[in-house]
């Protein structure tokens, strides 16, 4: 084995051995809540540390359902990420295209305000969206208020403004040339050229989705149109908290997300590299 060979087997080695421990670590909460998901109530504030699975997962969920409809409550939720994600990854690369592609009066005055709204804390922004959607549209408990206010996403329109611009002018202009409507560049030229680019923040938009918390709970106030993290939260009263339901549905939340994040995760390594070098 030469040296170099050598020296590179030994960085991987220490690198592991760094990034192992950490891994661990960050794991370890994850592994506590399925542990504890399989565990009565009363079991989880046991003095001693359970670190093994135990088998009340279908009491725990059992009782999930009957108090939150839960499954519909997933299906709830999975609707509207889906088509949330659609619609915003569609506006969201039209102003990215717009910004990346045209010249207009007031081009850098309008990057400079989507700039500026990525400072603002969601706080700021959320009463006065409430009380424009609610009060004035009439919108509440509908589908349109879940879905249309937090549509568009400042960082998804600079990250596909950035992913427009490396790519080369002479492209589209030779499809100018040749008659292509503007609307067919951007459709069938530009958007597959943008495909890891695209994949990358279509799972960035879809967790935002299905972890959005807040807004579902203040604009929806119907229990049969809960979405899932607002059905969980419903399980903390002010006298009993059903410790063995939430966990068992942070449990039905999380790993199906983490496996499409495994499976998926080439494309999404592949869509933010590509979109962060120029």
């Amino acid at each position: 084995m030469s040296s170099l060979s050598q020296r590179r087997l030994g960085r991987s080695v220490l690198l592991h051995l760094f990034l192992t421990p950490l891994a661990v670590i960050w794991l370890f909460p994850l592994w506590m809540m399925v542990v504890f998901s399989t565990m009565p109530d009363n079991g989880i504030f046991s003095p001693g540390i359970e670190l093994l699975p135990h088998g009340n997962f279908v009491d725990n969920f059992n009782n999930l359902q009957r108090d939150t409809n839960f499954v519909g409550a997933i299906g709830i939720s999975v609707a509207v990420a889906v088509t949330y994600t659609f619609f915003s990854v569609l506006l969201t690369s039209m102003a990215g295209w717009a910004l990346a592609r045209y010249q207009f009066f007031g081009k850098g005055a309008v990057v400079a305000i989507i700039l500026g709204t990525i400072t603002l804390p969601y706080a700021v922004v959320l009463i006065p969206q409430f009380i424009m959607v609610a009060r004035d549209f009439q919108l509440a408990n509908t589908w349109v208020a879940l879905i249309v206010p937090p549509l568009f996403n400042s960082l998804g329109v600079l990250f596909m403004r950035q992913a427009f611009s490396m790519m080369p002018h002479d492209l589209f202009d030779a499809a100018r040339v040749e008659g292509v409507k503007e609307w067919r560049i951007f459709l069938f030229v530009a958007l597959p050229l943008a495909r890891p680019m695209l994949a990358a923040l279509a799972i960035i938009l879809f967790l935002a989705s299905w972890n959005n918390y807040l807004w579902p709970l203040l604009i929806n106030s119907q229990p049969g149109a809960m979405t899932a993290p607002v059905a969980l939260g419903t399980l903390i009263g002010l006298t009993k908290v059903s410790w063995g339901g939430i966990m068992a549905g942070a449990v039905m939340l999380t790993v199906p997300m983490l496996v499409v994040f495994v499976l998926l995760q080439r494309h999404f390594i592949a869509g933010i590299a590509a979109g962060a070098v120029k």
